[in-house]
């Protein structure tokens, strides 16, 4: 038996409607927490030997057809705020959105926090894997966050104690990040706009953003970028079942249709092996994959 809870717990929940891909399994338990209170006393209450995973907006995710076994934590809407705490910086829950962040910085006249809105994400996930567009990364803007630990325990962690690389973070497995602190910097809300407004323009000409993707699949190698590597590799287009790698964006993987969760992981293991046959470069994953083989 679980814990009891004030929020909502799910069994056998369906997870493709909440990811980006649109495909997989079910979670075997789906917890979408009241608030940190709630979230703390079920986890420290929690057989500790049932793992744990956070799902933010399911973007830069593949959940195998198998399903996650565990506990899903999902952060709605009593974890997406966002405050200003003085003329710099922005205090924010674990389920805001990165277009939210943004947008309530531009209002509040909070320059230097414009990347977010091109992160598909939350704030939990982009502080967890230290998302970054255009040249800067969450570990630029970060002061703080504040983590529900597997144990249940609560903890502030500051950003130097996060063990920040690329596209990567130190946190624990099974912490969730429920809030985070941000700073920018003062500036006009024409100018924070007029930058939004050139992001979100570079990206719909370079991506594609309305169809079914994870975002973007592998890491950038160092001294060149996974596109360039994946292009020459002859795999713009390359397709498994209705898995298929982007036209538009060498370093998407789409799910035209019916892919599932196999053949778009599949097909990502294929372009590994081609690039790796062709330029000798080891692409990274970038997606998270996570769950069992159906």
């Amino acid at each position: 038996m679980l814990p009891k809870v004030r929020g909502k717990l799910t069994a056998n929940a369906p997870l493709a409607p909440l990811v980006w891909f649109k495909s997989g399994g079910a979670a075997e338990w789906l917890f979408e927490p009241a608030d940190a209170s709630d979230l703390s006393d079920f986890l420290r209450e929690l057989d500790p030997a049932v793992p744990v995973m956070g799902l933010g907006l399911g973007s830069n995710l593949i959940v195998r057809d198998g399903g996650v076994l565990g506990v899903v934590v999902r952060l709605g809407k009593a974890f997406a705020g966002v405050v200003r705490e003085d003329s710099t910086t922005l205090a924010c829950g674990g389920g805001a959105s990165g277009i939210l962040v943004s947008s309530k910085a531009r209002d509040w006249g909070i320059g230097g926090v414009e990347f977010l809105r091109s992160i598909p994400g939350t704030v939990g996930g982009f502080v967890r894997m230290n998302g970054g567009a255009y040249g800067r990364e969450t570990k630029d803007v970060l002061l703080s966050c504040e983590v529900v630990l597997r144990s249940g325990q609560r903890k502030i962690l500051g950003v130097e104690q996060l063990g920040y690389t690329y596209r990567h973070s130190e946190l624990p497995e099974g912490a969730i990040v429920v809030s985070a602190a941000f700073r920018g910097h003062i500036d006009e809300p024409a100018a924070i706009q007029a930058e939004m407004d050139r992001i979100a323009a570079a990206r719909e000409e370079s991506q594609p953003l309305r169809s079914k993707t994870g975002g973007s699949t592998f890491k950038n190698p160092e001294g060149t970028k996974a596109w360039a590597v994946i292009d020459a590799a002859g795999c713009r287009g390359l397709r498994k079942g209705d898995a298929q790698v982007s036209e538009k964006h060498c370093n998407f993987l789409l799910n035209l249709g019916e892919a599932t969760s196999a053949d778009i992981e599949g097909l990502g293991e294929e372009v590994r092996a081609k690039v790796k046959a062709h330029s000798g470069v080891n692409l990274e994953w970038e997606i998270q994959r996570v769950g069992v083989t159906g």
